[in-house]
Formats: structure tokens, C-alpha cells, sequence
């Protein structure tokens, strides 16, 4: 028989693990002294400990360990295989993960400030519930001639592309006052002084927050190639560009494009 301490280094574990175990009934001593409260270990329990240690292993938690430890060789197999399973399924998950960082490393946007460093936007995968705008339409001939339609913030910006634009394309603005005008012709949809009402159905986005010293049609651009690089499948509803800004005057743009689903490699790693 060996005391607490002797089982421990035969083995190569702490006393408070063997303590441990004890207490949640997976290795009670084969014998205690009332007296002295020793625990005394016998050949049995090593070999139950042995095999505990196996199991833990091979992917098996102790509360499994607890209900399987003296079931059926089959049984346990079984356990062993749905642990497997479960343990593949992280590694690609964390693989994803990985090669989601690296990219993120690797990618960087000019600063539009003097002397600034490139910076980095964090696209990420959200669903959005349905939201409802009251909006005027216009025909825009280039990106930069965004900024001539959409008001001072809080204002949001629509625009109706799946890429990179080639030619002009629609667009609409919140707000009754569209601001000002420039190379930009204001298309048939403007019903009356405060617009026409659109809502946007709930949908899967790729959200990022424009850090503000990128400029946005350079995020915009560099959005809709990260998204390309990253497997995502754009649609043509709407992209949303909502001018945010607080009661101390600071200002936020935040880009949502709409894709079909979630990005498979981001959807294994959120299921950590």
C-alpha cells in the first residue's frame, strides 16, 4: 500500500489532484486511517488512476470519466470516438481563426493623415433585424460623389452595389434635406419633402468601423475586396453607411455590406 504522497510521484501527479478526484468519487483510497486521515493506495486504485489519466487524454472531461469509468470497453470507445469528433472540429476552428489573424496582419489601409502609419479595419459578420428609413434616391456617377448627397450625421447613406462599381449606380440618403449638390443626378424616387419610406429586411452584413483617418471611399473599396479574398458572397441589396455622432461632436462611420451567409472558417471559430 502506498500513502497519498508515494501514489503521487509513481505516477507523476499532485497530491491535490489525487484529492481532487477522491472528492468527485473517481478515486476513493482503497483505505483511510481514522486517526490520522491518511489515505493508503493499493495496486487497484493505480490502475484506476492510470486509466483516468488515459481517458482525460484522449479528449474525455471528468464528468464523462465519472459516468464511464467502469462501463463497457464498447462504451467507452464510443465516448472516445464522440470526443475525437468534438476535438477535430476545434482544431479546424481554431486553424480558421488563425489564418483570420494572419490576414488581418497582412492587410492595412493608407492613412489620409500626414505622417500617419497604415491602419487596420476589423470586418466582422453580424445579423441585423429589419430596419425602416424614410429616404431620397439619386443616381450616383462616381463614389466620391457621395459626399456631395449625404447630410451632416447622424445621416445614413445607401448605395446598391455587390462589388467594386465600374459605372455609376443608385443611391439613397436619410434625411428630408439630401444636402448638397454636385457631379450627381437626383434620380425619380424622391416622393415629396421627406422622401419615400424603405425598409431594409432582416439580413447577414460584414460590419466595420471606419477608423477616421481612412477616408471612406477607400474603406468602402477595400471593404469589397476583403470581402472577395475572404470568400464572402456579396448580394445586391443595400450597402449601409451610417454617419454616426455624439453629444461631444465625435464622429463614427460604420460600413454594412450585405452577404448571403456567414462566412463558413468565421461560423466554425464562433462556435468556441
Amino acid at each position: 500500500m502506498w500513502r497519498i504522497g508515494e501514489l503521487a510521484r509513481i505516477v507523476g501527479v499532485t497530491e491535490r489532484t489525487l484529492r481532487h478526484y477522491d472528492k468527485l468519487g473517481l478515486l476513493p483510497p482503497a483505505a483511510a486511517d481514522p486517526l490520522t486521515g491518511y489515505r493508503w493506495y493499493g495496486v487497484a486504485e493505480l490502475l484506476r488512476l492510470e486509466r483516468i489519466r488515459g481517458l482525460r487524454g484522449r479528449g474525455l472531461s471528468l464528468r464523462m470519466i465519472a459516468e464511464l469509468i467502469d462501463a463497457p470497453d464498447e462504451q467507452v470507445r464510443q465516448a472516445v470516438r464522440d470526443a475525437a469528433a468534438v476535438l477535430r472540429r476545434q482544431i479546424a476552428a481554431l486553424a480558421a481563426q488563425a489564418e483570420y489573424a494572419e490576414a488581418y496582419l497582412a492587410e492595412s489601409l493608407p492613412s489620409t493623415l500626414p505622417g500617419r502609419s497604415p491602419v487596420s479595419m476589423l470586418p466582422e459578420p453580424a445579423t441585423v433585424g429589419a430596419r425602416r428609413l424614410r429616404v431620397r434616391h439619386h443616381h450616383v456617377a462616381h463614389p466620391r460623389d457621395l459626399a456631395t448627397i449625404c447630410p451632416e450625421p447622424p445621416s445614413t447613406l445607401l448605395t446598391w452595389l455587390a462589388a467594386r462599381p465600374e459605372h455609376g449606380f443608385p443611391a439613397a440618403v436619410t434625411g428630408p434635406d439630401v444636402g448638397r449638390t454636385g457631379r450627381v443626378a437626383s434620380g425619380a424616387g424622391g416622393a415629396g419633402q421627406g422622401g419615400e419610406s424603405l425598409t431594409l429586411p432582416a439580413r447577414t452584413v460584414v460590419r466595420a468601423v471606419v477608423p477616421p483617418q481612412v477616408g471612406l471611399v477607400t474603406a468602402g473599396l477595400w471593404l469589397f475586396g476583403w470581402l472577395a479574398r475572404r470568400g464572402f458572397t456579396t448580394t445586391a441589396g443595400p450597402a449601409v453607411e451610417d454617419h454616426l455622432v455624439d453629444a461631444e461632436g465625435g464622429r463614427a462611420t460604420v460600413l454594412e455590406i450585405p452577404v448571403l451567409a456567414t462566412h463558413p472558417a468565421r461560423a466554425a471559430g464562433d462556435e468556441r
